[in-house]
């Protein structure tokens, strides 16, 4: 073997193995860079409250002169519900359920005692964009979880405290405060204690579980018979569609906040993501044949030794072998040379995304590692097969 390597490696060309190395390199790193990029992004990604998850709106009628004088109602019936499941840019939707009674929310912070009426509403769960350990109620108790809006913060620590003279309250201490709750109704009085467990960066209300919402509403409501939503929640994969605005504007809805923009940049994100991986694949697959041709250029300059060792009986495969092991090595240490890259590469970007969630952690190479294996192989195998069928045609006399 060692003495056919020397006969053969001869008429070698190290320009063109290290351009196949370099095209490689790029289209390996490449590829590998962005497939470890997305599973290091996709815990941030994969929480509840990121916009890449997909898009909410939050629909409900307008309100017009005959709501204002009790001749109309802004509640969704079943079949607007059932319409609006139908049409084709919807996931899923989910109805927000309001409390049937008079709230009173106080709380003592820095040696005043606030107080104000409140209101609660309820969702399914899988709407929510907070991970709430503690989002439970069971029915009778005196303690009720609540997830308020995240932009009630920023007006307490931006506005309302500086004017008052009260000191701001991180998010941390934030879901420490406990709000002493007084709910009347259906001729009962009652306190309740809530506790902040989560902030929402999708809905604009006050959630408290749907379990809680049921019990209170018939121990302590005040309307009799089944209630219509007056707002729902739609999961949509098209929100930036002409059809979604044309629908909402046809039927009277309006959606609450302006999610356009982010689908924009989900649908962006989608694209870059896209454009990177096909480079990616564009330089592998330029580095693969700038290989072969490499290769059978070599074949061409040795098809004199090469016809005189198969006629001295040589095997095709024994022939065909130093070649095959070239190609081996050569996707191998292109392999390693991209890993190194990548790892280098996570260096740089992880103390980035550790900042952006607290508790983050990120995936490990194994992934990748496989994957970049596979596609070494999958190089060496194509290469090993054309190889073969080129040293198989010298051995039938076509040039």
């Amino acid at each position: 073997m060692r003495l056919l390597w020397k006969l053969l490696r001869c008429h070698l060309s190290m320009a063109q193995l290290v351009g196949f190395s370099l095209a490689g390199l790029v289209g390996m790193t490449v590829v590998l860079g962005a497939l470890q990029a997305y599973r290091d992004i996709r815990p941030i990604v994969d929480r509840p409250d990121s916009f890449l998850r997909g898009d909410y709106l939050v629909l409900s009628k307008r309100v017009n002169a005959l709501n204002t004088l009790g001749l109309g109602s802004s509640d969704f019936t079943p079949g607007e519900l059932d319409d609006l499941r139908a049409q084709p840019f919807v996931r899923e939707v989910g109805a927000l359920t309001p409390a049937d009674y008079r709230i009173t929310g106080s709380v003592g912070m820095g040696g005043v005692n606030l107080s104000t009426y409140l209101f609660f509403e309820s969702v399914p769960d899988r709407f929510l964009d907070v991970e709430a350990a503690e989002w439970n109620y069971e029915p009778g108790s005196r303690d009720i979880p609540i997830i308020i809006p995240r932009n009630y913060v920023n007006l307490y620590n931006y506005g309302f405290a500086p004017s008052q003279g009260l000191p701001q309250i991180s998010e941390g201490i934030f879901r420490r405060v406990s709000l002493g709750i007084d709910i009347a109704g259906n001729g009962r009085s009652e306190q309740f204690r809530g506790r902040i467990v989560g902030l929402s960066n999708r809905l604009n209300t006050i959630l408290v579980p749907d379990a809680f919402i049921r019990w209170s509403n018939e121990r302590f409501g005040t309307r009799t018979g089944e209630r219509h939503p007056a707002r729902v929640i739609v999961e949509t994969d098209r929100p930036v569609d002409a059809a979604v605005s044309e629908y909402l504007a046809r039927k009277g809805y309006e959606a609450e906040g302006d999610r356009r923009d982010d689908g924009k940049a989900t649908r962006f994100l989608q694209l870059a993501a896209s454009g990177v991986a096909g480079v990616g694949l564009a330089f592998s697959g330029m580095s693969f044949y700038i290989l072969l041709l490499s290769i059978f250029l070599l074949l061409q300059k040795n098809s004199d030794k090469l016809e005189n060792l198969l006629l001295l009986g040589y095997a095709p495969a024994r022939v065909a072998r130093p070649y095959r092991l070239l190609t081996f090595g050569l996707n191998f240490g292109v392999l390693a040379a991209a890993l190194l890259a990548v790892w280098l590469l996570r260096l740089a970007y992880l103390p980035s995304l550790t900042a952006l969630q607290e508790g983050y952690q990120p995936a490990g190479m194994g992934v990748t590692l496989l994957c970049g294996t596979g596609l070494a192989l999958l190089l060496s195998l194509l290469d090993g097969v054309a190889i073969r069928r080129k040293v198989g045609a010298l051995s039938r006399g076509k040039r």
